[in-house]
């Protein structure tokens, strides 16, 4: 009898290495596999889960929009729809823009390159993004990525994309120990990028707003900083905040934290825009960028944009992160976590860093030597013992996320307390277990 093993092509895997239990079903923080384990969520899955898992406010919204209205195309209106697109254009302070709907965020950020070159009248003009990114694993999104693991599949400058070093403070690419210094050569870096381009050339910058898999959280002063930088050049900056959007860092979208100072021209959302119960993205587009489409064909779209059972999943979504005040609660605990992880990095010499704080997303890196800051394996690759750490804990029943030498802490915004506490004591009693050499 053949298994999933078997019949399924899985992402991001070795098929021959992929072995994993079938999940049949979750509550909160938790899932449950068919053999009756349950397992601790410390990485929302893909870092989508942001209001748990079968949230029972999402569950009954999509039941009822089932019962009404399945499908319809985006040539129909659909109740749902519009009012998904009004809650996200007034949580964003997006008054007078649009929203477009797509599949995920791989097809949001797509598109949001597309509005941008026919908003800014340049059909072939450069987009800017930055090493060590990601934005999809599509052949345009690979080629937007700075990701390691897909670098030979694609070519970048077919796709007219321009990259930059990162605001990676831990291992400036600038050269500067200083993470405020980073923070601004990095923007800095961005503007002289266009110039030598030629601003005219420049359809857009695209950026992840803060927490990524990449591990790299920017320091505070880079956001506000490239907004001048892009602003002053006539260039559209686009906020990727598929994975940072809906309370992950503390805010509704991240580059709120900065506020007007931060605000981009477009940004892109999916993941938590409906907690990963159904499939769900959108590019939200300010009233300029909306305006100067408002008068032109628009030459794209796809079968299952604004989809009325996943928007009706979205509209319970939004409404449940408010009702439940789950975006400040976010970012008290966040600002828990990111002391206890401190502690742990006074206790284990193999932590070299931690990065976040802002909300309930925190990144661990490790490394072979805290003076050198050498790291435990090359990146992207993963180390042996923190391979083993993962099992470990699994074993324990908590599920935590990693990559590279990274261990990515990003829980559902509903995570009890205690589950959190027990979890970074489980991660503690781990590091200190493992055998790193």
């Amino acid at each position: 009898m053949s298994t999933e093993r078997d019949d399924v092509l899985h992402s991001w895997c070795v098929q021959a290495d992929w072995d994993a239990p079938t999940i049949v079903g979750g509550a909160g923080a938790h899932f449950f596999d068919a053999a009756g384990r349950s397992y601790l969520d410390m990485s929302s899955l893909a870092e989508c889960t942001n209001l748990g898992h079968q949230h029972p406010a999402v569950v009954r919204a999509i039941k009822a929009q089932a019962d009404r209205l399945c499908f319809v195309t985006a040539a129909w209106g659909a109740e749902p729809r519009a009012a998904l697109a009004r809650a996200l254009l007034e949580r964003s302070g997006f008054e007078g823009g649009r929203v477009f709907f797509t599949l995920g965020g791989a097809d949001a950020n797509e598109h949001a390159v597309k509005f941008a070159r026919q908003a800014g009248a340049r059909p072939r003009g450069l987009v800017v993004t930055r090493e060590r990114s990601y934005h999809g694993a599509s052949y345009a999104t690979m080629a937007l990525s700075g990701d390691a693991r897909t670098a030979t599949q694609v070519d970048p400058d077919a796709f007219g994309v321009v990259r930059v070093p990162p605001p990676y403070a831990y291992r400036c690419p600038f050269g500067t120990d200083d993470p405020v210094d980073c923070g601004e050569r990095a923007a800095r870096h961005v503007g002289e990028a266009i110039d030598r381009a030629g601003a005219g050339r420049v359809a857009a910058v695209l950026m992840e707003a803060n927490a990524g898999t990449n591990g790299i959280v920017a320091p505070p002063n880079f956001w506000p900083r490239l907004r001048d930088e892009t602003a002053s050049r006539g260039v559209y900056l686009i906020a990727d905040e598929v994975m940072s959007g809906f309370g992950r860092c503390g805010e509704w979208f991240a580059w709120q934290r900065h506020g007007e100072d931060g605000r981009p021209d477009l940004m892109t959302l999916a993941k938590g825009l409906t907690g990963a119960h159904l499939p769900l993205g959108a590019v939200v587009l300010s009233r300029d960028v909306a305006a100067r489409l408002e008068h032109e064909m628009l030459y794209t779209g796809l079968t299952y944009c604004g989809h009325p059972l996943a928007c009706a999943a979205g509209v319970a979504a939004l409404q449940a992160y408010a009702d439940e005040r789950l975006i400040e609660r976010s970012r008290t605990l966040g600002a828990w976590l990111y002391r206890e992880l401190g502690a742990l990095k006074a206790r284990h010499a193999v932590i070299g860093d931690v990065r976040g704080g802002d909300g309930l997303f925190a990144v661990l890196e490790l490394v072979a030597d805290r003076a050198s800051r050498a790291p435990l394996a090359p990146w992207p690759q993963t180390p042996p013992p923190l391979r083993q750490l993962l099992r470990r804990a699994l074993d324990a029943g908590v599920s935590f996320a990693t990559r590279g030498n990274l261990i990515i802490i990003a829980p559902p915004l509903v995570i009890a307390e205690r589950d959190l506490a027990d979890a970074v004591a489980l991660l503690d009693r781990l590091l200190g277990e493992t055998s790193w050499s």
